[in-house]
């Protein structure tokens, strides 16, 4: 016999709503173009990660996207630097201004780089009253110096679900990314190449998807229940 109780006796308060089917499959739909931000994990010259970023760049215009790129060069180490130097607010400003991340990093000793981890360590999980990347997606890449390897995206997709990131399923690693560009710094056409696409095309469709709806999907009953408890409090206190 199918159970049909719907009781919830622990959730009957004012923070448990019902799933509003409108608000989550036909919000209103915003028509400018998706913002994606790029962040490498490499300073040289010839930085494989910066350029298969400047690829993504243009498959991603192509495809109907504004694109930034942030320079980690000057970037100081995490808590090494107060919150206001320049490159911290640049990085964090161009966060909130953006939509949706792409992640590239070098894989060194079997893991994502420091310069890497240093840009995701300045990004904080609150910021005043805002949250500058819960309910954004995230596309996650790697370039190896030997064969392929998904170390560093593996540990992408680790921070990119503490920061709240909606990771998308693609990925991309290229090996040997030494061969993989030209002098120019273009990428030579490649299954590496294909696959880059790839995860761009699923990125937009996964932005333009979810963008209009973050911050609905991202609205938590725990967070209301704690919300209400401390609005509950502020006012007995008052009243005190």
């Amino acid at each position: 016999m199918a159970d049909t109780d719907t009781s919830l006796p622990a959730l009957e308060d004012t923070s448990f709503q019902e799933i509003g089917r409108d608000a989550l499959l036909a919000p209103p739909l915003s028509s400018h173009a998706p913002r994606i931000l790029l962040l490498h994990g490499s300073l040289r010259e010839r930085s494989f990660s910066r350029l298969a970023n400047e690829e993504a760049a243009r498959i991603l215009r192509r495809f109907g996207c504004e694109t930034r790129q942030f320079d980690p060069e000057g970037l100081p180490l995490a808590d090494g630097a107060p919150d206001d130097h320049p490159k911290v607010r640049e990085l964090r400003e161009l966060v909130i201004w953006s939509e949706g991340m792409v992640w590239c990093s070098p894989e060194r000793h079997g893991a994502m780089t420091g310069i890497m981890k240093t840009q995701i360590d300045w990004i904080p999980l609150a910021l005043g009253g805002v949250r500058p990347t819960q309910g954004k997606t995230l596309a996650v890449m790697q370039v190896c110096g030997g064969s392929q390897s998904f170390n560093a995206v593996n540990q992408l997709r680790i921070l990119g679900r503490w920061m709240r990131l909606i990771t998308i399923p693609n990925q991309s690693s290229v090996a040997k990314a030494f061969l993989e560009f030209d002098d120019a710094g273009r990428m030579r056409p490649s299954s590496y190449y294909d696959r880059i696409v790839d995860v761009m095309e699923e990125l937009v469709k996964f932005t333009l998807l979810t963008r209009d709806r973050a911050d609905y999907l991202v609205d938590r009953y725990s967070e209301r229940k704690e919300g209400a408890a401390q609005v509950s409090l502020r006012v007995n206190q008052k009243s005190i």
